[in-house]
């Protein structure tokens, strides 16, 4: 769900009135169905309009994919006679179409690190875990792991001192004496 979608939801959970409630539900329609709608229009290298987009179309694109391009904005890809909507749409709508559009790749990333980070949160450091023999520890946090004995790697991060690549030196650690144990 997309940074609207999700204000219209929390929204809701605060007690919105009906009314703010429906305008906002109106707003997401709106912006739901453009994007739709520049989903399903198509660019081709022969199209007579391609000279209106100063980006170069080597294979057919569809709008919404031109409009991820840097040099690109909406205003300019409604250049494009047969991209430009039926009824001129709100600023709040393209704008969002625009953002939404422009930053999903770096939203799916975040999302994906947000994932791995609550995978490796809760995966299991062994009890019986000897910190020395991993290459590579500073002594310091030999020391600090052996003394707090942490049970995941999230609770290891934690401490005062281990830093990041420490983290990374257990987890190939781990994954090292996985594919040993599994090759036994």
């Amino acid at each position: 769900m997309h940074g609207a979608g999700r204000g219209r939801c929390f929204g809701r959970k605060l007690g919105w009135h009906d009314k703010r409630w429906q305008a906002f539900g109106e707003k997401l329609e709106a912006i739901l169905a453009e994007r739709s709608r520049l989903a399903d229009l198509w660019l081709h290298p022969d199209h007579p309009e391609v000279t209106q987009v100063d980006s170069v179309i080597s294979k057919g694109v569809n709008a919404l994919d031109l409009l991820r391009r840097p040099e690109m904005d909406y205003a300019h890809l409604m250049q494009v006679q047969s991209f430009a909507p039926p009824v001129p749409l709100p600023t709040f709508v393209t704008e969002q179409i625009e953002i939404e559009v422009k930053y999903a790749g770096y939203v799916d990333r975040q999302r994906d690190e947000v994932s791995r980070t609550i995978k490796l949160e809760t995966q299991a450091l062994p009890d019986e875990l000897d910190y020395a023999q991993i290459h590579g520890l500073s002594n310091e946090v030999r020391a600090k792991l052996a003394a707090q004995r942490p049970s995941t790697i999230g609770q290891a991060g934690r401490i005062a001192g281990v830093t990041p690549a420490a983290i990374s030196l257990l987890l190939v650690h781990l994954k090292r004496r996985t594919l040993l144990a599994a090759s036994a």
